[in-house]
């Protein structure tokens, strides 16, 4: 049994998924605030350039997102925080956050050199993280709120990338069945490797379309997708209609021991 207790109260989560439409933007917004001081000192720290939105080249675009990627990887400690709609100003002040504030970030970069972004909803069944959790699945929530990333990068071929000019984070480092033939299996959601890490060297996918070659394991995580809650211009717009995974008070009490402990312990 999976708690209800820890859910927000009077949400309702239905799949609107290809019932709206998101442009996405390059605004700033709460979560997103990149305009704040911190960003030119953090964009200088991963090496990427100024200029990136002035030069539409979805080569050199994509190259700076990995690059940025590879180094929040490394700056930015894997922890278990329930705050998703912490800023990512505070995110990178702290340097540690969960997989969604880590997520955050590389909207965050993407906004700030001028590439639009916006997130795909995904209600995923807590089960996922039993692995993660097996002394206290009593606690874990029994549906998770996932806020998934995709940049519009302008110049992507439809032929490699049907949801051009859409790329999906899941696709930042190939295709997914590029990524699938990965030696090292599939991501399991136990050990060291989280899912921020896992994407640049394995297939995440959502949507059942791919398997991975290791022993047969498979890529293939729709199976614990619960809804597809369709897209947003931004996180923040998906929590505000969607809620967080945790009510308030058990944010509250659960983030000063989880926001500090290691995602990969």
């Amino acid at each position: 049994m999976t708690s209800s207790l820890l859910m927000p109260r009077g949400r309702v989560h239905s799949s609107t998924y290809g019932g709206r439409t998101a442009v996405g933007s390059t605004d700033p917004t709460r979560i997103l605030d990149w305009q704040h001081p911190r960003v030119m000192e953090s964009l200088q720290l991963m090496g990427l350039p100024e200029d990136l939105g002035e030069r539409p080249d979805p080569a050199r675009r994509t190259a700076a997102l990995r690059q940025a990627h590879r180094w929040t990887a490394a700056a930015v400690r894997p922890v278990y925080s329930v705050q998703d709609e912490r800023p990512v100003s505070q995110v990178l002040r702290r340097g540690r956050g969960s997989c969604s504030q880590r997520l955050a970030v590389l909207e965050f970069v993407a906004r700030a050199l001028g590439v639009a972004t916006r997130v795909r909803g995904l209600l995923v069944d807590g089960r996922f993280w039993y692995p993660r959790f097996p002394r206290l699945r009593r606690l874990v929530p029994h549906q998770v709120v996932l806020a998934w990333p995709e940049f519009r990068i302008e110049g992507l071929s439809p032929a490699d990338h049907p949801t051009a000019p859409w790329l999906a984070v899941s696709e930042l480092f190939g295709g997914l069945d590029e990524l699938s033939e990965s030696h090292g299996g599939p991501f399991t959601n136990a050990g060291p490797e989280t899912l921020f890490e896992a994407l640049s060297r394995t297939a995440v996918d959502w949507n059942g379309a791919t398997s991975c070659s290791a022993a047969g394991a498979s890529c293939d995580l729709s199976a614990h997708l619960l809804a597809d809650l369709g897209h947003f211009d931004s996180r923040d717009e998906l929590f505000a209609r969607h809620g967080q995974t945790l009510c308030g008070t058990a944010r509250l009490l659960a983030e000063p021991v989880l926001g500090r402990r290691w995602a990969g312990a």
